[in-house]
């Protein structure tokens, strides 16, 4: 039986690029395990968006120096069906076909969890491991995401949101904000992943700066009312059966889990399984596969949770291609439940080509 070609997509221009070239590398290595079934086929996006067919090592992804191997090769996925996969650029002016089974996105924030690559596979009809563009476009927009939960009876911190035009009402949105949430509150990009933008007002200066600094990352940002508790993570993995893994338990060393906090300070700390009752347990999995469902997801996820003291459990933010570092919770939850980091990709690779309707005849 030949081999399933599946193409590794890494890299990106979006701020998350550094974190997709670590997981990329733990998703090389743990589909190469079963390399009896599948031949990997690197292709590598660089910071400023250049697309590139790459055939070294694995750990010059991971430290970064992938992009300046000198025989990387221009690459880019046609969205014509005909090709099934990337055409590939060489140096003298011909191009090549490379055609593929399957693609394995290992992209985070703008453009590689958004919806944005997803639709392009989707018009070259080639199968991807996870969400479709309509999920993940919906799950990247916190807006949005707190908007489809609430309509579904699913707990989630109050919150507003703000577009950039509305800058020039800054000052009055602000004061609206104060009557509605109250400090602290959180500011973030509202189609960022990774923590990354975000940031902790605890009174009006803070509030009007860190809506200035979101803006940044994104043209919308939202911002929400400080919900107090134990930070929980949960795995869901599937299509139309979707399930739960066991719950794991955040102790950021930061004030909140920001980005130093998830990839670079050793200082925090997680659990597996969470430290909580296994009523609260069962009550978050459940939560977790209702909001994949009601999000329209596939594949994979992650959602995040808080803990309060009352007991109630509130959904965070549903992540559709969470981070497969060494530190990662979707892995480490997996693999804890008995699903082995090789086995995850395998699952992933299937479930990309059962949601699939391309014959390959």
């Amino acid at each position: 039986m030949a081999k399933l070609k599946i193409a590794v997509v890494f890299g990106g221009k979006s701020n998350e690029h550094d974190v997709s070239v670590v997981s990329a590398a733990h998703v090389i290595r743990s589909i190469n395990e079963n390399s009896d079934r599948y031949e990997v086929i690197c292709i590598g996006i660089t910071k400023k968006g250049h697309w590139l067919r790459y055939i070294g090592s694995v750990e010059d992804i991971e430290n970064g120096k992938w992009a300046e191997h000198p025989d990387n090769t221009a690459c880019i996925f046609s969205p014509d069906p005909v090709h099934r996969g990337f055409i590939q650029l060489e140096d003298d002016g011909t191009y090549s076909n490379v055609k593929v089974d399957a693609v394995f996105p290992v992209l985070h924030g703008k453009n590689g969890e958004d919806g944005t690559i997803q639709g392009i596979f989707q018009m070259g009809e080639i199968p991807f491991v996870g969400c479709d563009l309509l999920s993940s476009a919906c799950c990247m927009d916190k807006d949005v995401t707190h908007t489809i939960l609430e309509a579904h009876g699913i707990k989630t911190a109050k919150w507003q949101s703000m577009i950039y035009r509305d800058m020039a009402k800054l000052e009055e949105r602000c004061r609206e904000m104060e009557q509605e949430l109250g400090y602290p509150m959180y500011v973030k990009p509202a189609n960022c992943g990774s923590s990354v933008g975000i940031s902790k007002a605890h009174n009006y200066e803070e509030l009007k700066a860190g809506i200035k600094a979101a803006f940044s990352h994104d043209q919308k940002v939202i911002v929400e009312q400080e919900v107090k508790g134990i930070e929980l993570e949960c795995a869901v993995m599937g299509n139309d059966e979707p399930f739960a893994s066991t719950v794991g338990e955040i102790s950021p060393a930061n004030e909140f889990y920001d980005y130093d906090a998830k990839y670079n300070d050793e200082g925090s700390l997680t659990y597996i399984p969470a430290r909580v009752s296994e009523e609260v347990m069962e009550t978050v999995k459940k939560t977790a596969v209702k909001a994949y469902k009601a999000m329209g997801c596939s594949g994979l996820s992650r959602a995040d949770f808080f803990l309060r003291e009352d007991g109630e459990v509130i959904l965070n933010e549903i992540n559709t291609l969470p981070g497969h570092t060494k530190i990662s919770m979707f892995p480490m939850l997996m693999a804890h439940d008995g699903i082995s980091y090789a086995e995850q990709e395998d699952r992933l690779i299937k479930l990309a080509l059962d949601r699939s309707e391309v014959d390959y005849e």
